[in-house]
């Protein structure tokens, strides 16, 4: 347990209860345990670590899908965990809420960039460094999405560590008048900038849950389950047949330095 290697590779399992040679070449995160057991269930494959602070299962195909959980030291930690693989490419698929007009519920944000207001990847990058994803990858989730004809942004994603902001009226109004993000999240800049730093390729496709700016559509347990029985499934679709391809085509998704 000298390198971080070996620290991996065993706190991976540990984690998930997933062995190692479970796991395949190209991972979706989830923060949500609903997507592992819609996975698990379309593709009839077990899930690991149902008391573990994270699940996971894979199917036949090499394709692993993993809830670590909610916030940035949960991104970081899984990305962290990762390089015990060290997989081809990981996709989030997250939620998260609107800031702009042209967000609607059911919308899904391809971000270009993310805004690293959490704090947590300033343990592995200066500030100056950009949260950015790999753009290959998402070349992909589009061509899925076009193929739908689904409504989709792109834009700049702002990610905190605050979960309860929304009374917050300082806070709310400098994200109106100073920032120029498209949506929020607590977990796409620590996802991507540890990607970078653990030299993984990595993207997230978001779906908007909720408008927060707008005190009427700020999350609730309804409007959440509302949501999840809406749009998840289509969620959850498109990113299983956007890695699939990846892995199907034998696509390198090679690790640029910025």
């Amino acid at each position: 347990m000298r390198s971080k290697l070996d620290i991996a590779k065993n706190w991976l399992p540990r984690y998930t209860g997933m062995p190692l040679d479970r796991f395949g070449t190209h991972i979706l995160l989830t923060n949500f345990s609903t997507y592992v057991h819609k996975f698990a269930d379309q593709f009839g494959c077990d899930i690991y670590g149902e008391d573990r602070p994270m699940q996971a299962a894979t199917n036949s195909a090499g394709l692993t899908m993993v809830n670590f959980g909610i916030g940035s030291a949960n991104a970081a930690t899984i990305m962290d965990l990762l390089v015990a693989l060290p997989p081809k490419g990981v996709l989030f698929l997250g939620k998260c809420g609107g800031l702009k007009t042209s967000t609607e519920i059911g919308h899904f944000i391809l971000p270009i960039a993310a805004i690293r207001g959490e704090g947590t990847s300033n343990d592995y990058f200066p500030p100056e460094v950009p949260a950015l994803p790999s753009f290959k990858l998402h070349k992909f989730v589009s061509e899925k999405l076009l193929e739908r004809s689904l409504e989709y942004r792109t834009g700049v994603v702002y990610t905190t560590n605050r979960r309860l902001w929304e009374h917050d009226t300082v806070f709310r109004e400098w994200l109106q008048t100073k920032m120029t993000a498209i949506a929020i999240d607590m977990e796409t800049a620590t996802l991507f900038v540890v990607g970078h730093h653990n030299e993984i390729a990595r993207g997230a496709l978001l779906l908007i849950s909720d408008r927060p700016l707008t005190p009427e559509e700020v999350k609730t347990s309804a409007s959440d389950d509302a949501v999840t029985r809406e749009y998840v499934d289509l969620h959850l679709q498109i990113g299983i047949d956007a890695m699939t391809q990846i892995g199907e085509r034998g696509e390198q998704i090679k690790h640029f330095s910025y």
